[in-house]
């Protein structure tokens, strides 16, 4: 039976990513060349750090890999279930109440509104905001999982539901609040326990917005663009259980050396360390599906980008938990070494497969060849070139803060007093962070301009043999 699928809520939300992973990346390189020329605030609230900062991190996590993550579920879900989306009128409603919190959220945060917690600074009006569209979200997702025609749910569903339930449960937990006027509230926690909640949200929104739909995704994507299976079903299926059970315990390794518990901050750290395992299947579950395509990563952006994302995903998943070992802790912890971290999983990882997925879906959403290859290839070139220079300058940033803090002289007096002496050291290093984001926003703009010229040419006729529509 030949099924109709909504393809123009998917296109929707692929220019959404589009668009907000420019103005987000635009607002992340300004605050790194504040970082190294701060006159670039203009001695402007509006232009501070402390105030383009959430906008961007709210940006890139909520606006462009959201927009990413709802295109892939839009598009992949109805295909895996040989069913459309039960309600295209809930589809749409969501997609303008979700972009509609995103300008709501940027205003509001330029204006100086913010609850001051890590990725849940938006204020109450905006948070119930949020929740109505997750649930019309979720209700139209899992009212298409019940009428499916394909009883089997494939791993990516697994991940897309995991993604769905956790977020609603920590979104909620962690934002319960008092109002105490239209753009005002208090949390109802206070002191440790606000620490504790506000950490357990924090990592997992990590764990649920940047890694679970991301891997679903990688599980859709990969062996769709190579025409293979995944390398191991059972592997996909270990991978999700004891991901998802062993994630949602890691935020409190965000507490070390804090009132928190020690029993704890162990706790956390040991479930950080236990993570590798998973995370590693998953990895090695991608690596092995691509080695079966040797010949096409060659000639491939696409697939060359989702390498560079199933490496850094591997990287990241190895990294975060040494640095959640105490004595790697006590050096790393506030230092620019984190900010590598980070940015080492959002543009390597989250970025790359979200860009991945861009290039998988414009051709087929508007029924047209890619305009270059060439292009992408470039791309891939610039953005890598932009990713290690952010990465590496990040790391030797942090090495270098973090010694220069607990360095000594021979009487015992700390060496650097000087909290400047320890700034002006560390520019040489955020510079080269500033530039490799401009590189990176730069290979972005190149992707724009081949998806533009690919859509001016939708209706071609060009057909992927690999996945026809409807397949």
């Amino acid at each position: 039976m030949e099924v109709n699928y909504d393809n123009q809520i998917v296109r929707w939300y692929v220019k959404s990513a589009i668009l907000w992973g420019v103005v987000a990346m635009l607002i992340g390189i300004w605050i790194a060349f504040e970082m190294v020329f701060p006159v670039l605030n203009f001695n402007s609230p509006y232009l501070s750090f402390g105030r383009l900062r959430p906008i961007h991190t709210n940006g890139i996590i909520f606006g462009f890999t959201l927009s990413i993550v709802f295109a892939t579920v839009f598009y992949a879900v109805p295909r895996l279930f040989k069913t459309p989306m039960w309600s295209p009128l809930l589809s749409r409603l969501q997609f303008w109440l979700y972009n509609l919190t995103i300008v709501l959220a940027a205003v509001t945060l330029a204006l100086g509104y913010t609850q001051s917690k890590e990725y849940a600074e938006l204020e109450w009006p905006l948070d119930i905001l949020v929740v109505i569209w997750w649930v019309i979200f979720a209700v139209n997702f899992f009212m298409t999982m019940a009428k499916r025609q394909e009883k089997h749910i494939y791993v990516a569903v697994w991940f897309f539901i995991a993604t769905i339930v956790t977020i609603a449960v920590l979104y909620i937990v962690n934002n319960i609040a008092l109002p105490s006027g239209l753009l005002k509230s208090y949390s109802v926690y206070s002191g440790v326990t606000d620490a504790n909640i506000q950490w357990w949200y924090g990592h997992n929104a990590v764990a649920f917005v940047l890694t679970t739909p991301i891997l679903g995704m990688m599980y859709y994507y990969l062996p769709k663009h190579t025409n293979l299976p995944i390398f191991s079903h059972r592997l996909s299926i270990l991978h999700f259980w004891s991901l998802i059970f062993i994630y949602i315990w890691a935020g409190p390794h965000h507490l070390l050396y804090s009132p928190v518990p020690e029993w704890a901050q162990t706790l956390g750290m040991v479930f950080s360390l236990a993570l590798i395992a998973p995370s590693w299947g998953g990895m090695l579950n991608g690596f092995l599906t691509l080695s079966q395509a040797k010949e096409k990563v060659r000639t491939d952006a696409t697939l060359k980008f989702m390498l560079v994302a199933l490496t850094f995903y591997g990287m990241s998943t190895l990294e975060g938990p040494i640095m959640s070992i105490r004595a790697v802790n006590s050096l790393s912890h506030n230092t620019d070494w984190t900010i590598g971290h980070v940015h080492g999983g959002a543009l390597g990882w989250v970025a790359g497969m979200a860009i991945a997925a861009i290039y998988y879906l414009v051709p087929r959403l508007w029924n047209a060849k890619l305009y270059s290859e060439k292009l992408a290839e470039t791309h891939f070139w610039i953005a890598t070139l932009g990713i290690l220079l952010y990465y590496v300058s990040m790391w030797a940033s942090g090495i270098t803060e973090g010694l220069m803090w607990r360095a000594y002289d021979a009487s015992g007096m700390l060496q650097y007093p000087n909290w400047i002496e320890i700034v002006q050291n560390l520019t040489p290093f955020r510079f080269v962070r500033a530039i490799g984001g401009t590189l990176f926003l730069t290979g972005f703009c190149i992707m724009i301009y081949n998806v533009y010229k690919t859509i001016q040419n939708k209706g071609s006729g060009f057909v992927p043999t690999d996945l026809r529509e409807g397949a």
